[in-house]
């Protein structure tokens, strides 16, 4: 197919690039004029079509795969810019096609909100989302329901996404691993994890295997992946130390209330440097709930979707060469 990718230059846009090509299709990136051209260069290298002209890109185009989003934001506001009016713009362009390419939108589990300790979130569980950042991931789900007597469309939630050019996630554990110590959510907090490469064959599969998403019905055409496994913080540490051979280090629990004081006082300092800090109040919010599992049975049973990738220690030691 010919696919058109939003967010190529991202950390799960590069990856999911390669495998679409991999599998045979062209692949064309929508990229912004202050895209950087060292990054327009590698998109060439690797066989992508760059294009300044989205709306000429979908006409030409049979899918789309959405990844475009903000996952930092100053304020709720930009969060919604960025996500859910950067998703209407889109589904409208492809609204006024005679015949409209199929849209794959890459939300987040942040969109359905957390789980409880006894049970893993599911499709039908009703959204609850805890921050700005996955009230604005359910917003872009709205759009894309609200087009769909229009624009096909399908919704992928993953979790926290890891493996090769990662640029939060693991350096930020890599980081207390090699100091030795660091902190982690007070309580028995789990969640879900996916290695990249799986969310980018999920992606595939929801494009070629997905049931669309229905404008009357809140739950065909919406899929949750994972590698099956709830983790728990120490569970993934040991992991990661030995990964980088190192001994686990010790975590200090951190209560909700002084999770969220370490936040504020890391915008206070990020901010006159313009820029939001990886821990930030949105991101507290989200990290002081009890679990983030979900279940992907549906994606399963309707994607024929397997994780490949659940080995730890193997993951996070070549995520991290």
């Amino acid at each position: 197919m010919r696919v058109l990718l939003t967010g190529a230059t991202g950390f799960v846009g590069r990856r999911l690039a390669r495998h679409l090509l991999g599998l045979g299709h062209t692949v064309t990136a929508a990229v912004r004029p202050e895209t950087a051209p060292a990054a327009v260069q590698r998109l060439l290298a690797a066989g992508v079509r760059p294009t300044g002209e989205p709306a000429a890109a979908l006409r030409e185009s049979d899918a789309v795969i959405h990844l475009a989003a903000a996952t930092r934001a100053p304020t709720a506001r930009d969060y919604r810019r960025a996500n859910v009016d950067g998703t209407r713009a889109l589904l409208s362009a492809a609204a006024l096609l005679d015949t409209p390419p199929t849209v794959v939108l890459c939300s987040s589990l942040a969109a359905a909100g957390p789980s409880t300790p006894a049970r893993p979130r599911t499709e039908s569980d009703p959204p609850a989302p805890v921050s700005d950042y996955g009230r604005s991931k359910l917003g872009a789900e709205t759009v894309v329901r609200g087009f769909a007597d229009r624009v096909p469309a399908v919704v992928v939630r993953p979790p926290v996404v890891y493996g090769p050019g990662d640029p939060a996630f693991l350096p930020s554990l890599a980081a207390m691993v090699r100091a030795g110590v660091g902190v982690r959510p007070a309580g028995g907090a789990t969640f879900c994890l996916i290695h990249v490469d799986d969310l980018c064959a999920a992606l595939t599969l929801a494009l070629t295997k997905g049931r669309r998403v229905d404008p009357y019905d809140s739950l065909p055409g919406v899929y949750h992946v994972c590698d099956g496994t709830p983790r728990s913080w120490p569970e993934v540490s040991r992991h990661l130390a030995r990964a980088l051979g190192r001994p686990a280090p010790l975590l200090v629990p951190l209560p909700r209330a002084a999770l969220m004081a370490a936040a504020t006082l890391a915008e206070t300092a990020a901010g006159p440097l313009g820029r939001r800090p990886l821990l930030n109040r949105d991101k507290a919010r989200e990290l002081g709930q009890a679990s983030w599992t979900c279940a992907s049975d549906r994606a399963r049973d309707e994607l024929g979707f397997v994780p490949e990738r659940t080995l730890l220690h193997r993951e996070f030691r070549a995520a991290l060469r």
